[in-house]
């Protein structure tokens, strides 16, 4: 799916069980001549990987295959760039690429060799291109930080302004293509990207969301989806976009319900809301993609509760869970009324942001 996501067409697939992965290859050289011989007869241009390969590992198999050789970062990252709308968004990926290449310089520029300098006739040892290379990526890297300095600057300004006004922020969260961006668009009756794709939103989009039931308007924002072996740099990219989840005072859990491997979506969902330190945050479990469902599978009840496993550990907190249909609009009157409930435990805005909400 990541691979159809950035535009290529798979044309193979081959699974390779080790109990360790091989310092050099990363799989067996057996395996590494099964995959050669696959790709040939197949007429693959590419190899990917479904994990994450050290620079070495990476030079080494494009040497044994004969063709390139990418990870499963790289391909997040190239489906992010594709993605990437705003001035944030850009310079997030930016920074995650600039990492993700500083490492992998040795093999991009190993065909170029060491200069030459000084002042005698023949000249003395001068820097080598690779060194000139990392000084670039470094300050390179060093801009986009301090850019996004900036950015995250102004979001707490933001936040800040909420706070002020005692609003009620709730973070859309969930596994990429679980439908966050289509139930976003039916609440709050905006018009949000939204397609079946892996990362089809990277950027944060807030809208404010009136709940008649608590009479008050709540900020809504819809954030990045999560993946299974999310890599850390894009982890540390995206801080700023995060941030916002981690701040909510109530994030939305958005599941694919229809999915076969929903359990384990939502155990990686929770791996990075600890992750970023959004575990403690209040939860509804929203199931969507009802509609995809056959009516002899839906659930007695529209709501109930559900538990939810700790990331790191065997203990578990039940939540309020709901079965919607962002599509279709079946169960969002509930999901209105739950969110009334939890917008009403809190604090209300000053009259004049209400009025302005409203408006």
């Amino acid at each position: 799916m990541l691979a159809q996501t950035a535009g290529m067409q798979p044309v193979a697939r081959v699974v390779c069980k080790r109990k360790a992965p091989d310092a050099a290859l990363f799989i067996g050289s057996g395996k590494a001549d099964e995959i050669k011989l696959l790709a040939l007869e197949t007429g693959a241009s590419e190899i990917l990987f479904d994990q994450s390969l050290s620079p070495a590992q990476q030079r080494n198999l494009e040497r044994v295959l004969g063709l390139p050789v990418n990870d499963r970062t790289l391909l997040i990252l190239e489906i992010f760039a594709q993605r990437a709308r705003s001035h944030e968004g850009k310079l997030q990926v930016e920074l995650a690429r600039l990492q993700y290449l500083s490492t992998r310089l040795v093999r991009r520029w190993s065909h170029l060799e060491r200069q030459t300098g000084g002042a005698g006739l023949r000249g003395g040892p001068g820097e080598k291109q690779i060194e000139l290379d990392k000084r670039m990526i470094g300050e390179s890297i060093k801009r986009t930080k301090e850019r996004l300095t900036k950015v995250k600057k102004q979001r707490q300004t933001q936040r800040r302004q909420r706070e002020r006004r005692n609003s009620f922020t709730i973070s859309l969260v969930g596994y990429t293509n679980a439908g966050k961006s289509t139930l976003f668009n039916a609440l709050v009756k905006a018009r949000a990207y939204a397609a079946d794709k892996l990362f089809a939103t990277l950027d944060t989009t807030t809208r404010q969301l009136y709940l008649g039931d608590a009479a008050r308007s709540v900020s809504l924002s819809d954030t990045v989806g999560f993946i299974r072996d999310l890599p850390h740099g894009l982890i540390d990219a995206f801080a700023a976009t995060l941030q916002e989840a981690a701040d909510a005072d109530l994030l939305l859990h958005v599941v694919d319900g229809a999915n076969p491997d929903h359990l384990a979506q939502i155990e990686q969902v929770q791996r990075v809301l600890a992750e970023i330190g959004a575990a403690d945050v209040p939860q509804i479990l929203v199931f969507n993609k009802l509609d995809a469902l056959e009516k002899l599978r839906w659930p007695l009840l529209l709501s109930d509760s559900f538990e939810i496993k700790d990331a790191f550990s065997d203990t578990g907190t039940r939540v309020e869970r709901v079965f919607v249909s962002a599509q279709t609009g079946e169960g969002l009157p509930l999901l209105r009324q739950l969110l009334a409930r939890h917008a009403s435990q809190s604090p209300v805005e000053d009259s004049p942001q209400i009025s302005e909400a409203v408006a």
